[in-house]
């Protein structure tokens, strides 16, 4: 079954690191990412840009409504994303506590939804 790990956190948190601490949580990042892929789990695990850079699009009466950022004030924000294959929502749990950014934030894990008929 296939889940989307969404990792969470405060991007001050992240500002705030030394560039080395920057560096090491990376190169952790991407070790736990290429031992996922040789074990066969690994969909896609990608970093987001800022939230400074993102935007909101709603659709409202047929008129399309773009606003800056997120479409609420959060004190985490969505940092990114890793996409797994797992046999159940346990093991998918093991996983995600296994994220180096579970240590400074949050992971939600959810799984993907298969549209009927699709």
């Amino acid at each position: 079954m296939k889940y989307v790990c969404l990792v969470y956190g405060e991007e001050k948190d992240l500002h705030a690191m030394s560039p080395a601490r920057l560096a090491k949580l990376d190169a952790d990042s991407m070790a736990h990412d290429r031992s996922l892929d040789q074990r066969g789990m690994l969909i896609v695990a990608q970093a987001l840009q800022s939230v400074k850079t993102s935007k909101t699009v709603r659709r409202r009466q047929g008129k399309r409504l773009i606003t800056d950022g997120p479409f609420a004030e959060t004190k985490e924000q969505l940092l990114g994303f890793v996409m797994i294959e797992a046999d159940n929502l346990d093991q998918a749990l093991e996983i995600a506590g296994e994220i180096p950014l579970a240590e400074i934030g949050t992971i939600e894990v959810r799984a993907i939804y298969n549209v009927p008929g699709s």
